[in-house]
């Protein structure tokens, strides 16, 4: 007759039970550790120049010597943070034409804790001067470091109130839409970018928390003209899709080189069907709220995707100086962004120029990265990318009447369409 099993002692029935409750513990716990959601916070500062005799703002983006006389709506800096597991990355964007990586540096330097940050500007042509070439006249520098001290302090003030009011995320959706009679591509040859991307968040109700729109196009809508400091179209394109969905939205220009800006030749037109035109505000606040449509039609376009795990990589790159302008602006103090020794090697630029060494080749250090967001690819780049190097529509040999024929049949970094892969490309980045 085989033994009867017989059941254990008091003792250690309650020693297994604290062993399996201990396991069951240290289960729920690295399950919930790993499963931490990811997090998403908007904020928003205003970042408009006060206007003062003594202290005028001179507008960038077409000719020297346009000064602001006015303001006819304000100029933001708007900010998304993203926080997975112990890593934030902040993404900002500012209405302006083109911040410059020194400032990039001073906001980085303020903000503790954080893996990557991001400084685009939309391009505008409407705002003031942060690099120095749009003065009173082209032999004076048209910038005001007490402004570009403003805006350093407001973008840091709106990462972190992005940061502290990040919130779960349940859904994340990637989506496109393509017009590109929306985009008018003014130099030879004609090649557009005419797909808007989106990211859309959800929160674990299933709430919409925020939108992030990437378009291409310059933000030039009012023309050289206007003497109102503006954000342009993006500021239509975010207040009408504000008011629609309640939510905040962020915009970012991508390949606007080449050059493209808003499309002429009848393609605007208001509500009675009448052709509006550039250098208006009728003319703007129309084109803001068609892409605005079109986003809308991106949204609707969705797919679920997933923004985690992150993963950055960025380099520092020096680039010989050869314009004669920028070198003659440098000498004149128009532009004063630091030069260093050009060594002929781009990872490894030589000291600074100093009056020692000032007749040394120079270069200026610039800034690339890419940010891997779970399935979406990320490209931060810091210039006006042609839209040839996105699509891989580059002719060879060049068109005779390219823009830049020297480098218009450079090979193409290779065709993306976004279904393989879901892409962002930020310009004017840091």
């Amino acid at each position: 007759m085989p033994t009867k099993a017989k059941w254990p002692e008091p003792w250690r029935c309650k020693m297994y039970r604290s062993v399996v409750a201990c396991l069951l513990t240290l289960v729920a716990l690295a399950t919930s550790l790993h499963a931490q959601p990811l997090h998403v916070g908007f904020a928003h500062r205003d970042i408009t120049p006060e206007l003062r005799d003594e202290r005028p703002v001179w507008v960038a983006g077409y000719g020297a010597g346009r000064r602001a006389t006015g303001v006819h709506d304000p100029l933001f800096a708007r900010c998304v943070v993203l926080k997975y597991e112990q890593r934030k990355i902040a993404l900002v964007s500012v209405d302006l034409i083109g911040l410059q990586l020194a400032e990039t540096r001073r906001i980085r330097q303020r903000l503790d804790g954080f893996d990557y940050v991001l400084v685009a500007s939309t391009h505008n042509h409407e705002g003031p001067d942060v690099i120095g070439l749009w003065g009173p006249s082209h032999f004076q520098r048209g910038v005001d470091d007490e402004y570009l001290s403003l805006v350093v302090q407001r973008v840091v003030q709106a990462v972190r109130e992005a940061d502290k009011a990040a919130t779960p995320v349940e859904s994340v959706r990637f989506g496109t839409a393509t017009d590109e009679s929306l985009v008018n591509d003014s130099r030879q040859p004609i090649v557009k970018d005419g797909t808007l991307r989106t990211l859309e968040f959800h929160g674990t109700d299933q709430r919409r928390l925020g939108v992030l729109v990437q378009w291409n196009c310059h933000p030039e809508a009012m023309g050289s003209r206007n003497t109102l400091l503006t954000a342009d179209f993006p500021a239509a394109t975010i207040e009408w899709l504000q008011e629609k969905s309640k939510t905040p939205v962020v915009y970012f220009s991508g390949a606007v080189g080449g050059l493209l800006a808003p499309p002429r030749g009848g393609r605007v037109k208001d509500e009675a069907g009448v052709e509006l035109k550039e250098g208006d505000f009728a003319y703007a606040w129309r084109y803001g709220q068609m892409v605005g449509e079109l986003t809308e039609q991106a949204l609707r376009n969705g797919r679920r995707v997933s923004l985690t795990p992150f993963s950055i990589e960025s380099r520092e790159v020096a680039l010989p100086l050869e314009n004669p302008l920028y070198k003659a602006g440098r000498e004149l103090g128009v532009l004063r962004r630091e030069a260093f020794e050009w060594t002929g090697d781009s990872a490894r630029p030589g000291p600074p120029i100093t009056l020692e060494n000032a007749a040394a080749d120079k270069a200026l250090v610039t800034e690339v990265a890419t940010l891997r967001l779970g399935e979406v690819l990320l490209a931060a780049i810091p210039g006006e990318l042609y839209p040839e190097l996105v699509t891989g529509a580059i002719q060879t040999p060049a068109d005779p009447a390219a823009g830049f024929p020297r480098g218009a049949d450079r090979a193409a970094c290779g065709r993306h369409d976004g279904r393989s892969t879901p892409w962002l490309l930020f310009g004017l980045a840091n």
